[in-house]
């Protein structure tokens, strides 16, 4: 298995805030943030905090604000409240740095290393984004960040890509998400892992040494009619069927997520941890800790998913990462759903690659994809991305200004919007016969 200590920990983190901008979160993250070092002691003599931590949001301010892109105040404020949280429950009250923060609409990633270790050693960092909402616009997409470790492994190091992404809603657009999925690959593209690779044009993001995607991937339990889950009409009988894990195990064969994943039509190469062992992150009601609206099937919305360089192809349920922890917090209420966590140990190096060589190897060690699927950038990328963030600002500067004049209801600023246009017409033609009589009568 290796010594631990050369195994990197990486945390993960992601919540749908429901719009809720600044009062997303509660001001104490220790529900989010103490079963990762709760967990670590079990692994080695002492708690020992994460290495990498990466946290994911949807949905992260109104709509409108997020078209029109006033998210900088919100996302700030997140980066400053998750590291003092961070780093006020590490159990050495370790430091960590901000590597890189990216947003784009309502999705937003913010990715941190700790100072003494991986910090150091962080190079070439890169942030993408790309929407595949209507017209491409960034309602529905996701955003991405790159960066290189020097010195890990060989000279070249190794590569880290993670993506927050929001893909389309609702159970029967099954086939809205596995495009959305795929328009991700194609657009949300970096430069190539190092300046000395042989190939200059952009890379997806599976030309990475580890790849982590996380977010609220809005698959959802699609049940057949006749289960029992469908037929009962109380409350509290789903519930009691949720509560329970072997329930839930046999849940999991309809979530759409899995069988895609399995029919290799989603989500190529990426593994994911047992999501069942937790109850579905979707759909609750504001304000209750254990109350799902019936409305939508509950389901396992917000998913994390990873690989590694030295995952096997033939073996796709399988990983060299070992998925330590895997789980949603339910005390937190103010969202229809609750976040998740994941904390990963990343595999030792590899026999050949765990002593640095004089020799500067030509790139990192990259993920290894099945012969049948080679991922391809989209050449009318940059069209497509600034053609939704032209529709954005558009749409989110007018929505703005509706709500504006409406004292903070859009509904009401298009009917003062058209009262006040038939009045001013009414005006202006009313002055302009006053005027045309005023003349007549001098003449």
């Amino acid at each position: 298995m290796g010594d631990l200590n050369e195994r990197l920990l990486v945390q993960l983190g992601s919540y749908n805030t429901n719009l809720q901008a600044g009062s997303g979160l509660p001001q104490d993250l220790v529900d989010w943030l103490a079963p990762t070092f709760q967990v670590s002691s079990f692994l080695f003599k002492e708690p020992r905090a994460a290495d990498i931590v990466a946290i994911g949001f949807q949905e992260l301010l109104p709509l409108h604000l997020g078209l029109a892109g006033l998210s900088t105040s919100v996302i700030d404020e997140r980066d400053a409240h998750i590291r003092t949280q961070i780093e006020s429950h590490a159990p050495h009250k370790e430091s960590y740095s901000l590597i890189a923060k990216v947003v784009n609409v309502g999705v937003a990633l913010l990715v941190y290393a700790r100072d003494d270790a991986i910090a150091r050693r962080v190079c070439e960092v890169q942030t993408q984004w790309t929407g595949c909402g209507p017209g491409y616009m960034g309602n529905k997409g996701a955003v991405g960040v790159r960066f290189r470790v020097s010195d890990r492994g060989s000279n070249a190091g190794e590569v880290f890509t993670f993506v927050c992404a929001h893909l389309t809603a609702h159970e029967t657009h099954l086939a809205h998400r596995i495009a959305d999925y795929h328009h991700i690959v194609r657009t949300l593209l970096f430069p190539p892992p190092t300046p000395s690779s042989p190939a200059q044009s952009p890379t997806t993001l599976y030309a990475t040494s580890h790849l982590f995607f996380l977010g609220d991937l809005n698959f959802r339990v699609a049940i057949p009619p006749s289960h029992p889950l469908v037929m009962t009409s109380r409350s509290d009988e789903v519930l009691s069927m949720l509560k329970d894990e072997k329930m839930r195990e046999a849940l999991k064969e309809y979530d759409q997520l899995i069988n895609e994943r399995r029919n290799g039509r989603v989500f190529i190469g990426l593994r994911e941890g047992p999501f069942w062992t937790f109850k579905c992150t979707y759909k609750y009601k504001l304000g209750e800790v254990d109350i799902y609206n019936t409305k939508r099937t509950p389901s396992w919305t917000d998913r994390i998913m990873y690989t590694t360089y030295t995952d096997s192809p033939d073996m796709p349920d399988q990983s060299n990462i070992t998925n330590v922890l895997y789980t949603s917090i339910p005390s937190y209420t103010t969202s229809d759903h609750k976040p998740i966590v994941s904390l990963l140990l990343l595999p030792p190096l590899p026999v050949s690659a765990s002593t640095p060589t004089t020799q500067e190897p030509s790139s990192p060690p990259l993920l290894h994809l099945p012969p049948t699927y080679i991922p391809t950038p989209d050449p009318y990328t940059l069209l497509k991305k600034y053609t939704g963030r032209t529709l954005d600002r558009i749409i989110g500067y007018t929505w703005w200004f509706l709500i504006l004049i409406g004292a903070g209801s859009a509904v009401v600023g298009v009917f003062n919007f058209f009262f006040g246009y038939v009045a001013w017409k009414w005006w202006g033609t009313s002055s302009g016969g006053n005027a045309g009589t005023t003349i007549t009568d001098a003449a």
